[in-house]
């Protein structure tokens, strides 16, 4: 005889999810969809795009009330790392905190020689967003930083003065592929093997971004994503790490889960075998396994409602992909001949960008300042964006730091950097644009 409170639970649920895609096409289905009209509706940088499949895996996991990782997080890392062709993805809660823990596993005793201490320099760069930087200082470092290049369009990490950064204390590269543009990896992890420097690719604004037909983030010794709303694929919040070594995973999973060594995932006990038989430290001999702690860590899981979601966006992936490089030429090639006003985006030599964003440069002749054209677009309804933090090193989080001439060195005086403070903004390139929103901003510009 069938379980009948098992077939109820089947019916019930099934019920319930097929509500759930019926309320998703009656709230926001394409049948609500308004006519965009130009200078009154909004045109977003980014932002998230979703069908009823990501509301019905939401409501799946919700449905299992398993309020911290479990079957969807154990998936989508699984998903996740096939579809990076990488060996070991780990989930957390921000691309914020994937940064901290690509940065902070670095530090590991575990390392031996290669581990970086307080006082050990990071080749970085300031134009940016500030957490490629902050986990850097957080973790004693000090940030070495790179100008980045402009006139060609790229804005990415000058490779030109890599050397010129060097210096015997230096451990490690991390950088950006900004606004999903990937920086130059062939003079990059030349150098850094050369050296023999880690890499952190910080890959949150570049997920499906290719470099000589391989994916960004499979290039470092770590990497990392966001999954935060305007990101390619959005869980909310939420972020990852990946890596093919093994043990910086092991090391980045016990920094995400309290620093412990025990390697059980939520809800299970003694896969080990051996839970009460450990003797580490010069704690007692047998001492429960799940309560001894291997580094100094965190909680920066990500729940399985969040994960859920992800596994439903990450089919979207590849579409999502095609979509920002469909809009970010249009936009190319409609602004097309503006290159006496604009220093217009292009791509890094032998790459394909997922793009992030479409960055505009405005020219010294172009007799009107950046001001002045943001003002403009955004009282058109363009939402704009300034390049994060222009110059990261003009920011009151530096001022402290600027002053006592401590805790950072450049190289040379970052005028790139600088010109991207003051004359850079950019708009955006997201699926959710419309041909008619991408027409308005081209001519929204055009007649300025």
């Amino acid at each position: 005889m069938p379980d009948e409170a098992s077939e109820k639970e089947k019916a019930l649920r099934s019920e319930i999810l097929e509500k759930v895609a019926e309320y998703y096409r009656a709230v926001f289905g394409p049948a609500r969809d308004k006519k965009f009209v130009p200078g009154e509706s909004s045109v977003p940088y980014g932002g998230r795009v979703f069908d009823e499949k990501d509301m019905v895996a939401l409501a799946e996991s919700a449905l299992d009330f398993w309020l911290t990782a479990g079957r969807f997080a154990d998936r989508f890392e699984r998903d996740f790392a096939r579809k990076l062709g990488v060996k070991h993805v780990s989930l957390v809660n921000s691309g914020s905190s994937a940064n901290l823990l690509a940065m902070k596993a670095l530090t590991s005793s575990s390392l031996g020689e290669r581990r970086i201490v307080e006082g050990d320099e990071v080749i970085a760069v300031a134009a940016g967003f500030p957490t490629t930087v902050t986990p850097i200082i957080e973790c004693g470092a000090v940030p070495v930083f790179v100008d980045v290049t402009l006139e060609d369009g790229t804005y990415n990490i000058d490779v030109s003065r890599l050397e010129e950064a060097y210096s015997p204390r230096t451990r490690a590269v991390m950088v950006a592929h900004t606004l999903g543009n990937p920086f130059d990896l062939d003079a990059v992890t030349g150098f850094c093997k050369r050296r023999g420097l880690w890499l952190v690719e910080d890959n949150c604004d570049a997920l499906g971004s290719l470099y000589r037909g391989r994916l960004t983030g499979t290039f470092g010794d770590l990497a990392t994503s966001s999954f935060y709303p305007p990101h390619h694929i959005t869980m909310g919040e939420g972020g990852a790490v990946y890596t093919g070594n093994p043990q910086l995973k092991k090391i980045v999973e016990s920094l995400r889960d309290w620093g412990r060594d025990c390697w059980c995932p939520p809800g299970r006990d003694n896969t080990c075998g051996k839970r009460f038989a450990w003797s580490l430290g010069t704690l007692p001999e047998g001492y429960d396994h799940k309560y001894i702690y291997r580094h100094f860590g965190y909680n920066l899981k990500a729940t399985d409602m969040q994960a859920a979601v992800g596994c439903a966006q990450l089919g979207k992936l590849d579409s999502f992909a095609a979509a920002r490089r469909r809009n970010w030429k249009i936009l190319r090639d409609g602004l097309a001949g503006m290159e006496d006003r604009f220093i217009l985006p292009n791509p890094t030599p032998h790459s394909d960008p997922s793009w992030f964003g479409f960055p505009l440069t405005v020219r010294d002749k172009a007799g009107v300042s950046r001001k002045q054209i943001v003002s403009r677009l955004e009282a058109r309804k363009i939402q704009t964006r300034m390049l994060f933090a222009g110059n990261l090193l003009r920011h009151p989080a530096f001022d402290e730091m600027r002053a006592s001439g401590k805790g950072f060195r450049t190289v040379g005086k970052l005028e790139n950097t600088d010109r991207i403070m003051n004359d850079t903004f950019w708009i955006g390139v997201y699926p959710g644009l419309t041909g008619p929103m991408l027409d308005h901003m081209i001519e929204t510009l055009r007649s300025i």
